[in-house]
């Protein structure tokens, strides 16, 4: 956080479209991956230069420039210069820290989306920016690290599959956007997984690990409303668009993905209400056992109060005290005495059923 807090600093004052990286560094070296396709050909560069051409697309090929790392402002930059991306759109590129828009600049469209998934390495919830760029037939996508969700398009596009390939650049945006969406669902699951180890293990032992996993998954679910909310705004603005850059067919798909956004929004909604409730059990188990130690500590207070008051009494200095003359004073006027009222009070409250 301090690192962000420091690079937050640098566009204090700065002019507007001033390209400054935000965030943490995921590669050491930032690279650009293209594929090009049409309904005849798919063609895929794992590692290109800006500016690029390929002399064997055809004029309907579409274009995606998948950018990796964003710390990389020159290559950034010049993106901008090759593509006529408008300052603004790379300046909310770059800053990670960006909340979910999307920006019509004419000629082309920006769209800022969280892309949210679970890691495979540490079991954890990685929450990455995404920026799409719609540019005529080309596509150029954002992202802070090598992995994503997009290992399903790239398939689709190499194998044929769908009509992924029989379209456009706009309907590429709206699978991309699809795969981001869907991937919500997928997070979660493993949400609502986590969530019911987490309560059976409440349930057996309520414990800190327990309060420590309903502390994250309640964060993580603020964070994936703060990611959902404003997509789902995003993706209503996709589905009545006017755009001349995407076509009234490819709307449609949007609106599918809108109804998608719906309703992760009211599975968050509720997967919070059952956090809360979650939590509120985990306070009144605690509360329940801390009571149950209590009442032990305070029958055997309650025992031997009058065990002590009789010790006491029978330790005083007294010489004037008939029983200390009788010889059988203390095995059986003492501990006769204290075996009767400890076992009585015992058996009084097990009647009582506090034991």
């Amino acid at each position: 956080m301090k690192l962000i807090r420091n690079q937050l600093s640098q566009k204090i004052g700065a002019p507007p479209g001033t390209i400054i990286h935000i965030g943490r560094k995921h590669v050491e070296e930032a690279s650009v991956e293209l594929l090009t396709y049409d309904t005849d050909m798919v063609q895929k560069y794992d590692s290109v230069q800006i500016p690029f051409t390929t002399p064997e697309d055809t004029p309907q090929a579409v274009r995606w420039y998948n950018i990796i790392g964003l710390h990389d402002v020159d290559l950034i930059t010049r993106i901008g210069k090759s593509f006529n991306i408008h300052p603004l759109a790379l300046e909310d590129i770059t800053d990670t820290e960006q909340r979910p828009k999307i920006e019509d600049f004419g000629d082309h469209i920006l769209i800022v989306l969280k892309m949210i998934y679970v890691s495979e390495e540490t079991d954890e919830i990685c929450i990455e920016q995404l920026s799409l760029v719609l540019y005529g037939n080309t596509v150029i996508s954002f992202q802070e690290a090598p992995r994503d969700v997009f290992d399903p398009i790239r398939e689709r596009i190499q194998k044929g599959g769908g009509s992924i390939r029989k379209r456009g650049a706009d309907y590429l945006v709206y699978a991309l956007t699809d795969a981001v969406v869907d991937e919500y669902f997928s997070v979660l699951e493993t949400t609502g997984e986590w969530m019911t180890e987490i309560e059976d293990e409440m349930l057996e032992k309520s414990s800190e690990t327990s309060f420590q996993g309903i502390h994250t998954i309640r964060r993580d679910l603020l964070a994936l409303k703060r990611a959902v909310w404003p997509a789902r705004d995003i993706i209503s603005t996709l589905s009545k668009t006017d755009s001349p850059l995407i076509d009234q067919n490819t709307v449609r798909f949007f609106k599918d993905v809108h109804d998608h956004s719906i309703q992760i929004i009211d599975t968050v909604e509720t997967f919070r209400e059952v956090v809360a409730s979650l939590r509120d059990t985990h306070i009144s188990l605690l509360s329940n056992r801390m009571n149950e130690i209590m009442k032990v500590l305070t029958i055997i207070a309650t025992l031997f109060i009058p065990l002590t008051f009789i010790a006491g009494v029978y330790g005083m200095n007294f010489e004037n005290m008939p029983e200390l003359k009788w010889q059988l004073a203390y095995p059986v006027g003492f501990w006769v005495l204290i075996i009767i009222i400890g076992g009585g009070l015992t058996l009084y409250f097990r009647r009582k059923k506090w034991l």
